[in-house]
């Protein structure tokens, strides 16, 4: 074993983390479900959508049975919604495909929508104790810092050389429990020692031969993204309320942001709003009020919403729309305060949604004809 992974090992088993929720299995469902939760999100923020979400599908083939917008509603607010679509697919193709039996090893998990490499080896290790490397963002951070690695870590001339450094510092001549150990240490040294700022070198069981310490170059490695502008994009946002309080909310395409999520109708800032819903929806607007706007930040882009409150007592009764006055087919829905706390809806739409009681107008906009 090497004298890297023998520190990784021991470090971890004294100072490492042993009481997260889905340590102590081997049931590759709970593993996979914490690896993808646990993708570019924080373990805090991960532990009670981990436990909600266990308690409505506890095991893959219930998961596979319920439908995108239960999985979309236990996920609403932990964000990169993308995962919850790949893990609910993925549920599916275990049940058709593998007889609702959760894969085991590295090669078929990697098939599964969503699961890459570094996911597909995290459940094999710890499912298995399976002989594989990982390298989430921490591990690279380790990595690159140890080893002197430069660049930044999503070029692939730097990724495919951490994945080397991944391999050759893999533990050998594990005992029982090594693999996992070590592979634990890795995530949990970068999750809480070797942090992104203010790493604590003093506490690391590899800092003395650490080349980023050694050339006090740890705020420099691992290189950061190349900078770019982040685009700006705004959009008006429409808060269509009826006179019983529920609210008009539009379920969005499966791809793009937000994909399946339900949501409040949108239009362009310059639309006449109540031109809008008249033709959309078939609704007569009563008054319209401006609210604040709502700012919210994605990894790429900024996106500003212009809220607009449309008081309303017409039911929908666009030809389009089904006669059924609280839920029309797929896609649009006439729901209460409670109901929609409970669907799953992008964080700042549930932020508004909670502000609307509250909040004062900016301005008022006269009512439309119908």
């Amino acid at each position: 074993m090497s004298d890297f992974a023998q520190r990784m090992i021991a470090w971890q088993r004294a100072h490492g983390r042993h009481d997260l929720p889905w340590q102590d299995t081997r049931d590759p469902y709970r593993i996979w479900l914490a690896e993808v939760m646990l993708q570019q999100t924080q373990v805090a923020t991960v532990l009670p959508y981990y436990r909600r979400f266990l308690d409505a599908f506890p095991d893959v083939v219930c998961l596979a049975a319920a439908s995108i917008d239960d999985v979309l509603a236990q996920w609403s607010g932990l964000g990169y919604y993308r995962r919850a679509h790949h893990l609910h697919a993925a549920a599916r193709e275990v049940v058709t495909k593998h007889g609702g039996s959760f894969p085991r090893d590295a090669t078929t998990l990697e098939t599964l929508p969503g699961i890459g490499r570094s996911t597909a080896a995290a459940i094999a290790v710890f499912a298995t104790a399976a002989s594989h490397p990982i390298l989430d963002g921490n591990v690279k951070r380790v990595l690159a810092r140890h080893a002197g690695v430069e660049g930044w870590p999503g070029a692939p001339r730097v990724a495919a050389a951490l994945w080397d450094l991944a391999q050759e510092r893999l533990p050998r001549t594990a005992l029982a429990g090594d693999l996992e150990a070590y592979t634990q240490g890795m995530m949990d040294l970068g999750a809480t020692v070797c942090t992104r700022t203010s790493p604590r070198c003093a506490a690391c069981p590899v800092a003395a031969d650490c080349i980023a310490r050694r050339e006090a170059r740890t705020e420099a490695l691992p290189s950061p993204r190349p900078a770019k502008p982040l685009p700006q994009r705004a959009v008006r946002v429409l808060a269509i309320e009826r006179n019983d309080g529920c609210l008009l909310f539009e379920r969005r395409p499966a791809h793009g942001l937000w994909g399946g999520l339900w949501s409040l109708p949108e239009c362009a800032l310059d639309a006449d709003a109540g031109a809008v819903v008249r033709a959309r929806f078939g609704v007569a607007a009563s008054g319209i009020t401006a609210l604040p706007p709502v700012l919210h930040g994605f990894t790429h882009f900024r996106l500003t919403m212009h809220p607009l409150r449309l008081a309303t007592t017409d039911p929908l009764r666009h030809p389009s729309i089904a006669a059924e006055p609280d839920r029309a087919p797929g896609n649009l829905a006439w729901l209460s305060r409670h109901a929609a706390a409970a669907a799953g809806l992008p964080a700042p739409i549930r932020r508004l949604l909670r502000s609307l009681g509250a909040t004062e107008p900016t301005s008022t906009l006269p009512a439309l004809s119908p």
